[in-house]
């Protein structure tokens, strides 16, 4: 079975070797494999050359499309693993784009190996299935918010974001551009009942100075209500680049 992947400034798969740079494993050394298409199209999205292909009209607010041929690259599930187990990291991150729209190739790829903590990075719409879900150690779930463009009715389904609260595994992670934006945190923190220790509230940027900026007005907010703030170190380190 073959893995549809993003692609690097080269035109290779997008696998690399990093640290995590968001939510609870911050500073961790990970394997990244990043996975081509999302069922969602948030306008802020900093990895749109994983769905925004010519023909799609959702919107973005850079207003540009990818070529899709020179953008996703298919690779049978094995040699995705091999090059993840070459880069000889005990942890790894698989993101998107949507990572869930693959589950069934992820859960083969993964077969491969056996080793690996598994952490999943996910926009909370789409059930893993249980091959995949056997396989892995942590989910960053990440509810799109008002903000980012997404009809509610397709980006905070109520019976995903139960599942999610009652999954010890998963951590609730908030894009927030503006203050008002915790309105929306409080609104589902509340009615799923999900535990303020397993929520992570992150600025929407792409440089340092947003970053830090909008930084000063999260810590407090976090104080407020117990949840915990994520940085967006990779921006920081390399800035808005494939790849890091």
């Amino acid at each position: 079975m073959s893995l549809i992947l993003a692609t690097d400034d080269t035109g290779g798969p997008e696998i690399f070797a990093s640290v995590q740079g968001e939510g609870p494993s911050a500073g961790t050394p990970v394997a990244f494999v990043r996975l081509s298409r999302c069922n969602l199209a948030c306008v802020w999205c900093d990895t749109a050359y994983t769905w925004r292909f010519e023909g799609d009209e959702r919107p973005h607010r850079s207003g540009e499309h990818f070529d899709r041929k020179a953008n996703q690259v298919e690779l049978d599930e094995a040699e995705v693993a091999h090059r993840i187990a070459a880069l000889g990291q005990k942890r790894l991150v698989i993101t998107g784009g949507e990572p869930t729209m693959q589950a069934g190739k992820l859960a083969a790829m993964l077969e491969h190996l056996p080793d690996m903590q598994v952490e999943i990075e996910t926009n909370g719409t789409v059930a893993p299935p249980a091959q995949l879900d056997v396989r892995v150690d942590q989910y960053n779930v990440s509810p799109k918010l008002a903000h980012s463009g997404n009809p509610a009715h397709l980006a905070l389904k109520p019976d995903m974001l139960d599942r999610w609260a009652t999954d010890e595994r998963a951590f609730f992670k908030f894009v927030l551009a503006h203050p008002d934006d915790l309105d929306g945190v409080l609104r589902i923190v509340r009615e799923h009942m999900i535990p303020p220790q397993r929520v992570f509230l992150m600025p929407e940027g792409t440089d340092s100075k947003t970053l830090r900026s909008r930084m000063e007005w999260l810590v407090p907010l976090c104080l407020q209500h117990g949840f915990r703030l994520s940085d967006r170190l990779h921006i920081h380190l390399f800035g808005d680049t494939r790849g890091s």
